[in-house]
Formats: structure tokens, C-alpha cells, sequence
């Protein structure tokens, strides 16, 4: 049995201030009460994540039961649960999912973690109606434990007075917190979230302001009461289970990526990779090797090359005016080098990105230009069916993954030597329904995919940056 003091932020939607409750406990937790605090994002994230792990002085990682099974979502958990608490921030609305039952929901999520619930209200122009509110949610489903509501956006001590009399007459749930309506601008926002905090200009004031906020207006006493309330986990087959029994027998390779070295890009461009995805790789024994594409000037010698995504397109001039760097990338994939990028980097092996008319030349890998759009050109899970021959996937592998861009490709040019390997299930790709771009060894996807949930991925990587590396012995004495 293990006894994780846990608990979920939960919000009745998007928007309704999880992402600054959850910072706000995680910060007071960790530096003024003093404890260890683990942070967790349910899906598929990397602003709200990278904040959490700011906050909390420790890696985030993502607890998603669509990209990853249920049974690994668990082991990633307890695996990583090293602290004296652990902070999980939901996504979206509490009961939203793919469908009618809500399934892969945050109210999913609590039930399988048995976690109990903090949940944020926006009470914007709402008194009385907040308990109503309240009521419907935690009658909604009898599966799951609301332990506690916190109220945001009250507007002054009789609308916080109104509404915590309301909620006391008829909810049996206990109000940990109200939140004043914030100064617009205190805690800013960028597409779909957060700005990411390394492009904030001061992101320690953030961190700061949200401490402040849970001294101020949480019972952060009451929260740890909440927290160490949950349930103890009897996981023992998960924690049992070694990542590859799940998908059944050895791999043949672990210990195969003892002596890779495998560059990640690792600067303001490109930010969005999951911690799990490197734990993957280094539990095969690969070395990492970070790399700034923005400053670089030439690609270090390395067996494979791993782009994440992140924002290439305010960063495009930098990334421009690298020719450098720029044409150090795009000899190594002539010589073969194995390239894995996704969304941003994928954007980056491109031929060029426009914004506001004027154009800035990348890699030139890949005959794609992309235009960034003023809204999403596509957002949600993905589902995948590889049937073209790569550099990384098995034909017939089906990938869970997810999508989230501003770019759309303007200019696709024809060559004999490009392929799309990917028809899109679910989501939108590269064009027509397909994904998965590839040239010799380079693979580059708008899709994001969770190592935990693709073992093929790091299998595939390695193999292929192993054969690279034999076949370029010379250049690596």
C-alpha cells in the first residue's frame, strides 16, 4: 500500500483559474511550509507543465489515460511520487472528455487515482448560482470526492460573504479559498494558456504573486487535510511491472543505447517535450546532449536528433539569421543523421515560416513553407495509422498523440524523395489527412506523442541511431 498525500485542481471549464490555483498551492507548499512538492498535469501539456515545475521546484509530468494506458498513467505516477505531496492540475471542465461519457476527463483521472477534488468556481457575476452550481457537480457523479471549492473572481467581501453563506446552506462541501478578481495582465495568457515562463519577463514574480495570493486567500491547512485524507494505493503489480512487459517480452534492446549520443534542441524555440520522453531514452542508456539552435554554430557530432515543439515562430529571425547552424542541420540529414521533430521542429526542418508577410528561411529539409494563422489550425488528440515505410515506425503501428498549431503549410513542393508516411484517424496532419513527413532519415510530425504510451518511438530512435553510428565509425573516433 502507498500513501501518496495527493490531491486534483479541477475547474467547471477552461479558463476558470486551475492553472493559478494550482501554482498558488504548489508554491505555498514548497516555500512556506517547507514540503516536497511533486506536480502532475492531466493532458497533454507543456505551458501549464513547465509553470507547475517552476512552482514546485521539481519536474512535471503529464498523466494523460489517451496517450498512455491507464496501468503506466498509474506506474508514472508512483514512480515519481518522491515528495510529501503531490499536486495534480486537471484540464478543461471536470467532467470533459472525448465523448458523452467523458471519457479520458479529469473526473476519470480522480477516480483511478482516487484523488480527492479541490474545485475552482468562477463566480463572475454568479452569487447564489454558485451553489447550484456546486450541487449539480457534486451530485453529478457519485464516484468521485469534491473535498473542498475554492471561489474566483469575487469581487468584494459581500459577494464572497453571499456566496459562501449559499454554498454552506446547501452543499456539504467545505469553501478552502476565494480568490479575488486580479489585476488583468497578473498572470498572463498565450493561445491556449499560459505564456510559457521562459518567455515571461519575469517569471519569478508570477511564481511570487501566486504564493502570495494562497497565504492571502487559501486555507492552505485545510488543503493538506485534504490532501493527506486520500486513500493509500495498492499498485504493487503496476510498480511491478518494468515498461516493457506491457508490451510483451524484452526488446532486445535495452542496454543497446549505452554510448548514442542523441542532440535534443533545448532553448527559447523549442521547449515542449515531455520529461518522460528523455527518462525513455536514458533508460536504454542513451546520452543527451542539449543543443541552442538559436546561438549554436554548428550541430556537435551526435548519433540522432530529437526536436521537439515549442514556438519557432517568435523566435524566427534568430533561427533565420543562423545560416550557420541552419545549414550544419540540414548536412548532417544528407549524410543521413536520424531526425525525429515534432510541431515546432517539424516547422523548423521546413523551407521557410511567413509571418506578416515577410518570410524566414529554416533548414530547407523539407520542401514545406508554413504561415502562422491568428487561431488554431488544429487542436486535440490524434490517432494515427503508419502505412508507409520510415526511418522509425513498423507499417501497421497505430500511435495515440495529440496536436496543437497555429501554422498551416502554404506551399507543398513536389518531390520524389519526400513521402508522408501517417494517414490521420483522428486529427489533421501536415495536408489531406496525412502526417509523418519523411527524407532519408528524417522524420518530422505535427504530432506529439508520450514515450510512455509509444515505446516504438525510443526503440525506434535508438535502432536507428545505433545503425548510424556504425556506419559512421570513423567520424566518431
Amino acid at each position: 500500500m502507498n500513501k501518496c498525500p495527493r490531491i486534483i485542481i479541477a475547474g467547471v471549464r477552461g479558463g476558470s483559474g486551475k492553472t493559478t490555483l494550482s501554482l498558488a498551492v504548489a508554491a505555498s507548499l514548497r516555500s512556506r511550509l517547507g514540503l516536497k512538492v511533486i506536480p502532475y498535469k492531466k493532458g497533454p501539456d507543456y505551458i501549464d507543465a513547465g509553470w507547475l515545475s517552476m512552482a514546485a521546484h521539481n519536474p512535471c509530468y503529464n498523466l494523460d489515460p489517451f496517450l498512455v494506458s491507464k496501468e503506466k498513467v498509474m506506474y508514472s505516477f508512483l514512480t515519481h511520487f518522491s515528495g510529501d505531496i503531490a499536486v495534480i492540475e486537471g484540464n478543461r471542465g471536470l467532467f470533459d472528455g472525448m465523448d458523452a461519457e467523458g471519457s479520458y476527463s479529469t473526473a476519470e483521472l480522480a477516480k483511478f487515482l482516487k484523488a480527492p477534488i479541490i474545485l475552482i468556481v468562477d463566480c463572475t457575476k454568479m452569487t447564489r448560482t454558485t451553489a447550484a452550481v456546486v450541487q449539480g457537480i457534486t451530485n453529478f457523479d457519485k464516484g468521485i470526492a469534491i473535498a473542498g471549492i475554492v471561489l474566483n473572481q469575487i469581487a468584494g467581501s459581500r459577494h464572497d460573504s453571499v456566496i459562501r453563506e449559499s454554498i454552506k446552506r446547501y452543499c456539504p462541501v467545505p469553501v478552502v479559498g476565494s480568490i479575488p478578481r486580479l489585476a488583468k495582465g497578473e498572470m498572463p495568457e498565450r493561445h491556449m494558456g499560459l505564456t510559457p515562463y521562459y518567455e515571461h519577463n519575469d517569471a519569478e514574480a508570477v511564481i511570487l504573486l501566486a504564493e502570495t495570493l494562497a497565504d492571502r486567500y487559501l486555507d492552505m491547512a485545510k488543503i493538506i487535510e485534504i490532501a493527506n485524507s486520500a486513500s493509500s494505493l495498492d499498485m504493487s503489480d503496476a510498480l511491478g511491472m518494468t515498461l516493457d512487459d506491457s508490451e510483451g517480452a524484452n526488446s532486445g534492446l535495452m542496454g543497446e543505447g549505452h554510448g548514442l549520443r542523441i542532440g535534443v534542441f533545448r532553448d527559447a524555440a523549442f521547449q515542449f517535450y515531455y520529461p518522460e520522453n528523455f527518462e525513455e531514452l536514458q533508460r536504454y542508456g542513451v546520452e543527451i546532449i542539449e543543443i541552442n539552435a538559436l546561438d549554436g554554430e554548428n550541430l556537435p557530432p551526435v548519433d540522432g536528433l530529437y526536436i521537439g515543439g515549442g514556438f519557432p515562430e517568435t523566435n524566427a529571425l534568430r533561427l533565420a539569421q543562423n545560416a550557420l547552424f541552419r545549414d550544419s542541420v540540414k548536412e548532417a540529414a544528407e549524410k543521413g543523421l536520424p531526425i525525429y521533430a515534432e510541431c515546432g521542429g517539424l516547422m523548423f526542418l521546413g523551407k521557410a515560416i511567413v509571418m506578416g508577410g515577410q518570410q524566414y528561411p529554416m533548414a530547407g529539409i523539407f520542401p514545406l513553407v508554413f504561415e502562422m494563422r491568428q487561431k488554431p489550425e488544429a487542436h486535440g488528440y490524434t490517432v494515427i495509422e503508419v502505412n508507409e515505410p520510415n526511418p522509425f515506425y513498423s507499417p501497421g503501428t497505430v500511435l495515440h498523440g495529440h496536436e496543437f498549431h497555429y501554422s498551416a503549410v502554404v506551399e507543398f513542393g513536389a518531390r520524389e524523395d519526400i513521402s508522408l508516411a501517417f494517414k490521420m484517424k483522428r486529427g489533421c496532419g501536415i495536408a489531406d489527412k496525412r502526417d509523418g513527413i519523411c527524407y532519408k532519415n528524417v522524420l518530422g510530425t505535427y504530432t506529439h506523442i508520450h514515450a510512455l504510451g509509444c515505446p516504438q518511438w525510443a526503440r525506434g530512435l535508438i535502432a536507428k541511431a545505433k545503425q548510424y553510428r556504425e556506419e559512421n565509425v570513423e567520424t566518431h573516433s
